[in-house]
């Protein structure tokens, strides 16, 4: 099987806290991954190294082929990270933002225009899209930001909490860009304490606390060796076995 990403026994140390000990897991292509588990779990420090904003104290993460930590320039080329904290630039209309970003992948103008008009598509704010950030709800900005994220047609896309904060309709909206994306060839990397969510959009998940996976497959098999209802319930009891 060829992997999107392998992850190798990831650690990271920050002084005292080990916010991560000594996780491993693999992704398919084209496959929607999730990282589920409660705040401070270690999602968002693991995304961060995938993403090579962080190194790691040990281990290695490789996507398609290539190091995180000794070709970092490489793996770049090929990843688009969201973080949940993302913002875009307020005095920017949503269309000038597209534009500006789709600079930094773009060879020439036909190019980035194309790309722009893939942001468009994604976002599908109408109108909308020619007025300023600074005017848009939660919810129209982190379609915008998604645009962003998707519209290079990244081989793999790492979305941490990609719905955080919005109300259904919203969440409902993104969700399906997501799985759509997926199916036209992009691998999902998704984190989220919302785990019904990512068994919604997941083929598969780890579930993670404390800085380590305490189990990982597909939802529906998770659902029946554990004898839960949905995940939430499966994380439950997975912990007080653990």
């Amino acid at each position: 099987m060829n992997f999107a990403l392998e992850v190798n026994e990831l650690v990271r140390d920050y002084g005292a806290l080990r916010a991560l000990d000594g996780i491993s897991f693999n992704i398919a292509e084209n496959e929607i991954f999730g990282l589920i588990g409660p705040n401070g779990s270690g999602k968002t420090t693991t995304l961060r190294i995938i993403a090579t904003l962080l190194k790691p104290t040990q281990g290695e993460a490789m996507v398609f082929g290539s190091s995180v930590t000794k070709n970092p320039d490489a793996v770049r080329k090929m990843i688009s990270y969201l973080p949940e904290d993302a913002g875009a630039y307020k005095n920017l209309s949503g269309i000038d933002y597209l534009r500006f970003m789709a600079t930094f992948y773009a060879t020439n103008n036909n190019e980035r225009e194309t790309i722009v008009e893939r942001g468009m598509n994604i976002a599908d704010l109408k109108e909308r899209i020619y007025d300023k950030v600074k005017t848009y709800s939660k919810g129209m900005t982190r379609k915008l930001l998604l645009a962003r994220a998707l519209m290079i047609k990244p081989k793999l896309a790492i979305l941490d909490e990609p719905t955080s904060g919005l109300d259904v309709a919203n969440s409902l909206e993104i969700r399906e860009r997501i799985k759509t994306f997926a199916r036209e060839g992009t691998t999902v990397l998704l984190s989220s304490h919302n785990m019904l969510e990512v068994e919604f959009l997941s083929d598969r998940v780890a579930l993670i606390k404390n800085g380590k996976i305490i189990e990982s497959g597909e939802p529906e098999a998770l659902k029946r060796k554990y004898n839960g209802r949905n995940l939430e319930e499966v994380f439950m009891k997975v912990e007080k076995s653990n």
